[in-house]
């Protein structure tokens, strides 16, 4: 009885409109998102044949995250989180006009590879702009949404929704791209941010809670919220985990390289292997949703990134399909485990004044490192090989846990 008494109240905040309106937009932005890293990784696969140009791409998204980060959250702090994000969503439609664009038949007939190639940089450098500001806003609004008592609830069946959408849009990228063409795969994706659009549009306005007046100078704003961040130990420690954690071992942007020429799969197996992490992430989010986490969290949490890391390795080890889609999508669930350990941490946390610098500094440690991952990955490539990359990848990230579990005593015991 207990127990069924806690699932119903786990999914209390879909009760409210305006946050039921907040996942369905969310839903459909993160989806094209995906959608968006998958066809444009593909694509320069193909017109490049080298791993190396995906990097290139995480790195034109990540230095624009990374850079403005902190600017963006004293911006969020001090703004219309509801209008701040329409308009990221609404910019991020004319960033896949011009995708639309580059990879019409039209341009491509008439402008050699090289061209092309630096167009998606271009681009996803302006995804990038955009992402800077409408991620940290997508986690700072939801404590404007749902009541407090209801807010640790609202941040995993956030976390699930995020992972939901990242399935299907890694996973029908490549079914469309194998069934319409990469061209008309941008159209689809268009829809979905225009559907975003629109539910967040039927989001009242949020007010902002102001700052001091002696606190207005962008710089101070700024220093606050790191300061913040570091005095929080717990905080502190769980987004370094993950930062390395990303960074080390993120294998998905080798992914159409293992699925080319080491396990010989087309665009359909392609996408369902992109996918297999963010299914075995989100299977694992539902779960947790349902039946939360009780104890022992901090623990749990390096448990899980542990283990990730030996999926990791089994991944590059591995040159048959189902051994490699099985290992990610292990991999996926143990990810599941600490992005919703992460997230409840950071809602439960975080004052709803600071909401903006510090999902914004969570942004740009942990979010932009999934860019800088897979430039990472791309450059271990090319200088260590595809595989020994991804065995490296997978060992640091087993190395930092154990560094970690000695240096933070305090995450290690962390209970919520």
């Amino acid at each position: 009885m207990a127990d069924e008494l806690d699932k119903w109240n786990s999914l209390s905040p879909l009760r409210v409109k305006e946050y039921r309106l907040f996942i369905i937009s969310r839903f459909f932005y993160i989806m094209a998102l995906r959608m968006v890293g998958t066809v444009v990784a593909y694509r320069l696969f193909q017109l490049t044949r080298d791993s190396f140009s995906i990097g290139l791409v995480g790195l034109a998204e990540f230095v624009p995250v990374f850079v403005l980060a902190l600017y963006a959250g004293h911006v969020i702090d001090r703004s219309d989180k509801r209008k701040l994000l329409l308009q990221g969503v609404l910019s991020y439609s004319i960033c896949i006009i011009a995708l639309i664009i580059v990879t019409s038949p039209f341009v491509f007939q008439r402008f050699n590879n090289r061209f092309l190639e630096i167009s998606f940089y271009v681009i996803i450098f302006c995804t990038g702009v955009i992402r800077a500001f409408a991620g940290p806003t997508s986690s700072a609004i939801i404590a404007q949404l749902v009541p407090r008592n209801m807010l640790h609830f609202a941040a995993s069946i956030s976390s699930t929704t995020w992972l939901s959408a990242s399935i299907l849009g890694h996973a029908s990228a490549g079914f469309f791209i194998a069934w319409f063409g990469v061209h008309s795969t941008f159209y689809i994706v268009l829809l979905y941010i225009l559907i975003a659009s629109y539910g967040i549009s039927r989001i009242k306005s949020k007010p902002f809670v102001p700052l001091d007046t002696e606190k207005v100078n962008v710089w101070h704003s700024v220093r606050e919220g790191l300061q913040y961040v570091f005095r929080h130990k717990v905080l502190l420690g769980a987004i370094s985990l993950d930062l390395f954690a990303v960074l080390f071992g993120g294998a998905v942007a080798l992914i159409p390289e293992f699925a080319d020429r080491i396990l010989g799969v087309g665009p359909k197996g392609f996408g369902l292997l992109n996918a297999a992490i963010d299914i075995g992430a989100a299977t694992m989010l539902a779960f947790t949703t349902l039946f939360p986490l009780r104890r022992r969290q901090g623990s749990i949490l390096m448990i899980a990134v542990a283990g990730f890391g030996i999926c990791i390795i089994a991944f590059g080890l591995s040159n048959i399909y189902w051994i490699s889609f099985v290992a990610l999508l292990v991999a996926g669930m143990l990810d599941g485990i600490s992005v919703v350990i992460r997230g409840t941490i950071l809602q439960l946390t975080t004052p709803d004044e600071m909401r903006g610098r510090v999902s914004s500094v969570n942004s740009m440690f942990v979010n932009s490192s999934n860019e800088l991952g897979q430039f990472e990955s791309g450059f271990a490539a090319r200088m260590l090989g595809t595989v020994p990359s991804v065995l490296f990848g997978g060992v640091m990230t087993i190395l930092i846990v154990i560094i970690t579990w000695i240096k933070a005593p305090g995450l290690r015991k962390f209970e919520y």
